[in-house]
């Protein structure tokens, strides 16, 4: 799917914002490959770390991710993964405007909660309003594989409707983690070196 960004159009990025998700950390699966990628042809980047992510606290994460964040811009893009996907939202959606996001790529992210991992059913009670994220943000784009054992389809579908975003259906590439084999993902290095997907 495709919706027209707001503003001017996407625009690459100059600084990289990665958001790791749950039982994760910044090295793990292609966040550090991504990093060294995006360094190599001169683009700032940096992964959060967030606390207690075996047992985590959304208004905790949340408030990582937005002292990470500090103040986007045009040129600022956020890369998340995984329970961070829903997590970002969360916090560009807490933001105080006005604001804009060059662009946000969600890998695997998903609305609602999960049978596979009940035990994020407290995290994942509370909704969250994308329609400031979705008005805000130049270029949205979403992953998933055609087999994730954690989060079905129709949920990760669900967040990409809800944003407006692209949705891109990568195969066999599961949870997206170094588990799956997946510690590369040119995918996303490619759309942020862009400023958004190929059109198809």
């Amino acid at each position: 799917m495709s919706t027209a960004a707001p503003g001017p159009g996407p625009q690459p990025a100059r600084r990289v914002l990665i958001v790791h998700g749950y039982d994760s950390h910044p090295d793990a699966h292609w966040f550090r490959w991504l990093r060294t990628s995006l360094g190599e042809v001169g683009v700032a980047s940096a992964a959060v770390r967030l606390p207690s992510p075996h047992a985590p606290v959304a208004d905790e994460w949340c408030a990582a991710i937005s002292a990470a964040l500090g103040s986007p811009d045009t040129g600022t893009w956020v890369v998340a993964h995984s329970l961070g996907c829903i997590s970002t939202v969360r916090a560009l959606a807490a933001l105080a405007e006005p604001w804009e996001l060059g662009g946000l790529v969600l890998v695997a992210g998903f609305t609602g909660r999960l049978a596979a991992l009940p035990e994020l059913d407290g995290y994942l009670a509370d909704d969250v309003d994308t329609s400031t994220v979705r008005a805000r943000t130049r270029s949205r784009v979403v992953l998933r594989s055609d087999g994730d054992p954690y989060v079905p389809a129709a949920s990760t579908d669900a967040l990409a409707d809800r944003l407006g975003a692209e949705l891109h259906v990568v195969p066999g590439a599961g949870h997206f983690m170094a588990e799956d084999g997946v510690t590369t993902l040119d995918l996303v290095r490619d759309v942020v070196l862009r400023g958004t997907a190929a059109r198809r």
